[in-house]
């Protein structure tokens, strides 16, 4: 399979640095009792790593040109199963509970995927993603910096920044440098499943004009009145002129109380 040729189309950018694919397997905890999904196993690089800690994997991968490379390269292994398959469309119901994910997503579909693992009734315990750098920075960002993806991956799982990947180490080398964001998932409910679609419905709206104020956002995204939204804001204690990008989690948490049932 060396002779493969990565594919543009498919985001396909391979790490081949040993310290960094080694890094990235620690960074995920594996004992041999786990199941861990990989997405995009491409040559298996990362696949053999992660098959060396014992732990069951599940590699997911979309393009069938390597699923034949993948199957004679690891044809022995017990521990190794193989889906032909576009993780966007895959049923994460049907995995064991408790597992974890470790891969080196595409670009072009980080952020859809972080919204699926989110919303999922059968999340990952811990996701060890390598992305973009700006967007692994963007998942982690606090007040006042947050936006509609930090929050909607934040209120399900602690967000935080592992390892830096310069572009150098993959081949072919992407324009942008790479960084790992890990995902545990929370062991505290901030959003009850019931409310979660409420919940971003009233995020989505304060965030939908970046340059307006709460005030206008929600009063704007909800249809209701200026007046009506001020007064909400205030019993929310949250200051009507501030933007949403400086909302905390608890802010937003406490914004919802405060949104008159339909």
């Amino acid at each position: 399979m060396s002779d493969v040729i990565p594919k543009k189309s498919l985001g396909q950018h391979w790490l081949y640095d040993d310290d960094s694919l080694d890094a990235l397997v620690a960074a995920a905890d594996l004992v041999p009792t786990d199941t861990v999904i990989e997405i995009g196993p491409g040559l298996g690089t990362l696949t053999s790593k992660l098959l060396a800690t014992d732990a069951t994997v599940i590699a997911i991968e979309f393009d069938e040109f390597l699923i034949g490379g993948l199957q004679q390269k690891f044809a022995n292994r017990t521990n190794f199963q193989l889906f032909n398959e576009d993780i966007l469309k895959f049923d994460f119901s049907k995995l064991p509970k408790g597992y974890k994910i470790v891969a080196n997503i595409p670009y072009y579909l980080t952020s859809h995927l972080l919204r699926i693992l989110s919303d999922s009734t059968n999340k990952p315990t811990r996701s060890v993603l390598l992305l973009q750098k700006e967007v692994a920075e963007r998942v982690c960002a606090a007040p006042p910096k947050m936006s509609i993806l930090s929050v909607a991956v934040q209120v399900e799982f602690t967000a935080t920044l592992g390892l830096f990947v310069p572009a150098k180490l993959f081949t072919p080398p992407p324009k942008v440098d790479s960084q790992a964001l890990v995902l545990a998932v929370r062991g505290d409910i901030i959003i009850e499943p019931t409310q979660k679609k409420e919940f971003m419905k009233l995020v989505k709206a304060g965030f939908s004009a970046k340059r307006k104020t709460l005030r206008n956002t929600i009063s704007a995204g909800l249809q209701i009145s200026k007046e009506d939204t001020e007064a909400i804001l205030v019993k929310a204690s949250i200051d009507p002129g501030r933007r949403a990008e400086t909302l905390s989690l608890a802010e937003w948490t406490e914004l919802l109380k405060q949104i008159p049932k339909a």
